[in-house]
């Protein structure tokens, strides 16, 4: 009898990945969809439109951590694939279309006109970590978690666990103000989805991160603070339908830690100690409302002193910030 012979599969962790000249240890792949530019973006139809993974070193551990960005962002925290490398993580970071690396010239810069969009660049995302590693964890800010919460209701099975930093699960202001809001944008935005809606930015909270403005961190400030980023009141639509479903209770199967600072600071004038200790974005009473909807196991953590991005924050806060995450992986995902 002549023995069968079997053929072995070898998967090239290195197939398609490039350095990444931003970030040094990094390397990044272009993601290619198929979606076509709005109408609107003439010059983008030269580039195409693309999403694009991002990794720390060559895949060589079992689990990995999958990061995706907020609104108006990118990644550049290379510090953060850092804390998790070092706790046994694998780390990558997807930056979505028309966002950070895949920004270009002619494209309105973070929009989309439905955020189950998204799910093609995070198929593609997950299926390309999934090569490599058995266990997948999500970790997502502000808009990336909302982004990431409707994904894993979705994908019930894909992830372990879900780390949501300041995830956007609502609008601030009174019951009455949210849904006047809410109908209002669903109203211009099926119309007119391209309409330019006013957003007032006073610049505090990049004067809380940005280097050049007495902040810590350094960044390409076209691709975060930037005032490309028009608020469009088709995306607008988008985030609030994601916000209805949220309220109306999901039912995310992994764990999820929801971390938000312990109290936001909406003030008008420049006070650099208050505004420096605060989440000057996003009403975190809200957010703390809407997390219990997220699944059957939720842990919400308030960080006292904690920025937006809390992992941005002073040094001391971030620390706490980072053991958060550390305890409640060594509990709910290792």
């Amino acid at each position: 009898m002549t023995p069968t012979k079997t053929t072995t599969t070898i998967v090239d962790p290195d197939h398609g990945w490039e350095p990444d000249d931003e970030l040094a240890g990094f390397q990044l792949r272009v993601l290619n969809l198929t979606a076509s530019p709005l109408e609107v973006e003439t010059q983008a139809e030269v580039h195409g439109l693309t999403a694009t993974l991002i990794r720390r070193g060559r895949p060589t551990r079992e689990r990995a951590v999958l990061y995706i960005h907020g609104w108006n962002d990118y990644f550049f925290q290379s510090h953060m694939a850092d804390f998790w490398a070092e706790r046994g993580f694998d780390f990558y970071a997807l930056e979505l279309r028309r966002y950070g690396r895949g920004l270009r010239p002619g494209m309105l810069a973070g929009y989309i006109a439905d955020l189950d969009e998204y799910a093609e660049e995070l198929d593609l995302a997950v299926a390309e970590v999934a090569r490599h590693h058995d266990r997948v964890t999500l970790h997502a800010h502000s808009t990336g978690g909302l982004v990431a919460a409707l994904y894993a209701d979705a994908h019930p099975s894909d992830f372990n666990g879900l780390v949501l930093n300041s995830p956007w699960l609502d609008l601030q202001g009174s019951a009455l103000v949210r849904a006047v809001t809410a109908t209002v944008m669903r109203q211009i935005g099926s119309r007119t989805p391209i309409t330019a809606i006013p957003l007032p930015d006073n610049g505090f909270y990049a004067r809380t991160v940005n280097s050049d403005l007495g902040g810590e961190w350094t960044y390409d400030s076209t691709r975060k603070t930037s005032s490309q980023f028009g608020l469009w009141a088709g995306w607008l639509r988008a985030i609030i339908e994601g916000h209805r479903r949220v309220n109306e209770g999901l039912a995310i199967h992994s764990p999820v830690q929801v971390l938000i600072s312990s109290r936001s600071d909406f003030r008008r004038t420049w006070d650099a100690e208050a505004l420096s200790a605060a989440d000057t974005v996003l009403d975190v009473r809200r957010l703390a409302a809407a997390s219990p909807k997220l699944g059957r196991c939720v842990t919400l953590v308030r960080i006292d002193d904690g920025l937006h991005d809390l992992a941005l924050s002073r040094p001391a806060v971030r620390a706490t910030y980072f053991d958060e995450i550390d305890r409640w992986v060594r509990a709910y995902v290792a």
